[in-house]
């Protein structure tokens, strides 16, 4: 079955963020600010990209939006750190209302309308599971009389962990949050078009099915002073650095290194 995430890189909307502008040359400027990129590359190469190369299932796409006007060095950079990544495909699209356009690109990547397909919606600072892919392949087969049933169905992973990156490398706590976005899938039946950007995450549960797993961590959440989020933004929970066994779990799970945290996030 095919498999389809979508991420927005800086992408400029009509809509879609929590921190409001005036105008889009405003969201420009507020997106496209040498201080707020910096930061997103960092997070997006030492975060992002390594649990997708290490996926366990590679058959999978993942939708990189973007905007037309991104400028030319960030879309240098953005091309070069996703060299060699088969699953990955850079779209630029001019601004857009966000559900809208993202409704668009998904549905635009669905090889058949005949054909049922998992999606799933990506930050671009954060991680899930190298087996997120995977976990969420045999999601079919643990809720099949439940989707035999229905056009829709989300399936949640609601287990992970909140964590800041720097110089000084990670410091991270477990949590149990369900619906978050991060480590959120949906099912959609054959001949559906609707897609996961149809809805507030937040508030899927009112529309469908949601298939909860509260076991193994399968994300991280990060929070950093450029989130969209203010919750995340604002976050007060107590951080604590990696012990050795949670930096080891770091590697294996979501294939993030302390060391390549510190290095990328300590130059100049």
């Amino acid at each position: 079955m095919q498999v389809i995430g979508l991420c927005r890189f800086s992408y400029p909307a009509y809509g879609g963020f929590q921190v409001e502008h005036d105008t889009i040359e405003d969201r420009r400027r507020y997106l496209y600010n040498p201080n707020r990129l910096e930061e997103r590359f960092r997070l997006f190469e030492t975060v992002t990209l390594p649990c997708f190369r290490e996926q366990t299932d590679e058959d999978f796409k993942l939708l990189i939006v973007i905007g037309e006007c991104l400028p030319k060095p960030a879309y240098d950079r953005l091309h070069d750190l996703t060299a060699g990544m088969k699953q990955v495909q850079i779209i630029a699209r001019e601004p857009m209302r966000q559900r809208k356009v993202m409704k668009e690109v998904i549905n635009a990547a669905r090889g058949s309308f005949d054909a049922p397909c998992l999606q799933f919606r990506h930050d671009d600072d954060d991680a899930v599971s190298v087996d997120f892919v995977e976990r969420l392949r045999g999601s079919l087969e643990d809720g099949r009389r439940l989707i035999e049933k229905s056009r829709t169905v989300a399936i949640d992973y609601n287990s992970g962990f909140f964590a800041r990156f720097g110089a000084g490398g990670i410091v991270a706590r477990q949590k149990f949050q369900p619906l978050l976005g991060v480590g959120l899938g949906m099912y959609v039946r054959a001949g559906c078009d609707l897609t996961i950007m149809n809805f507030g995450h937040h508030r899927i549960g009112n529309f469908m099915p949601v298939i909860s797993y509260p076991d193994a961590p399968m994300w991280v959440r990060s929070l950093s002073q450029f989130n969209d989020s203010y919750h995340a933004r604002n976050n007060k929970a107590e951080l604590l650095p990696l012990n050795r066994e949670q930096e080891g779990e770091f590697i294996a799970r979501f294939a993030i290194d302390q060391d390549a945290v510190r290095r990328v996030h300590s130059a100049a």
